[in-house]
């Protein structure tokens, strides 16, 4: 366990900020990610959930605090992984995305074959398995991406308004995988603008605004019996400044 990482936490961060040419886009904040658990970031437009989503998985260098995540694990396991918006795919097929990832950590050759089919068969997308990646629907490269992220069997995963642009019945089937993986004792933290899905899916929540950490705590506290005007303001379909 690394240390100043809470027993019951899968990432810890504090005094987190950071800033771009002296302008502060995230204003230092504190909280932890509890293992096992489903963490979802809200907030509205330019609070600042995917930039943190970013400095917690390692893609940015916070001004200050730490992140502390345990980053040590096996080779052929991520202690982390992450989901974008748009997903990022490899002009390489469907199978051959996910044998490349493997093969990133250091999957043997010899279960590179057996561990993308397994995630294939899996997230159902093995009739696809030749395909180019690139020529997927939105939804299937979503898929693809989560997929791809199981196969490297993180502890924890990161994503970043994983069913923004896709339809209802695209953005309930990720619902469904993201259920899936937590009930296999994945934590999850995960950004989203649609309050419905944060209700369905959260345990807890953060809630940001401008960069700062308004609210945080258990999902039904925080929507039931919202603490901050501007929680509340947010709940209510306002506008937040």
């Amino acid at each position: 366990m690394p240390d100043n990482l809470p027993p019951d936490a899968a990432l810890a961060v504090t005094d987190l900020s950071f800033a771009i040419d002296g302008i502060r886009l995230i204003h230092p904040m504190g909280f932890k990610v509890r293992r096992g658990r489903r963490l979802v970031v809200l907030g509205p437009n330019g609070a600042g959930k995917s930039l943190l989503l970013r400095l917690c998985h390692g893609l940015l260098r916070p001004d200050t605090g730490q992140i502390h995540r345990n980053d040590h694990h096996p080779a052929g396991r991520r202690a982390h992984a992450m989901v974008f918006q748009t997903p990022v795919m490899l002009r390489r097929s469907v199978f051959d995305n996910v044998t490349h990832a493997l093969a990133a950590i250091g999957v043997p050759v010899a279960q590179l074959k057996s561990r993308a089919v397994e995630a294939l068969n899996r997230f159902g997308l093995i009739g696809l398995a030749d395909r180019p990646a690139r020529w997927l629907s939105g939804g299937e490269q979503q898929r693809l991406a989560i997929a791809r992220a199981w196969a490297l069997r993180p502890e924890l995963l990161f994503l970043d308004e994983p069913s923004a642009a896709l339809d209802p019945s695209a953005t309930r089937s990720i619902e469904a995988m993201l259920g899936d993986l937590h009930a296999e004792g994945v934590t999850l933290m995960m950004s989203t603008h649609d309050l419905s899905q944060a209700r369905r899916l959260a345990d807890d929540v953060l809630f940001l605004a401008s960069g700062s950490l308004v609210e945080a705590g258990e999902a039904q506290r925080f929507f039931n019996d919202p603490q901050t005007a501007q929680a509340r303001a947010f709940i209510a379909g306002d506008l937040v400044w």
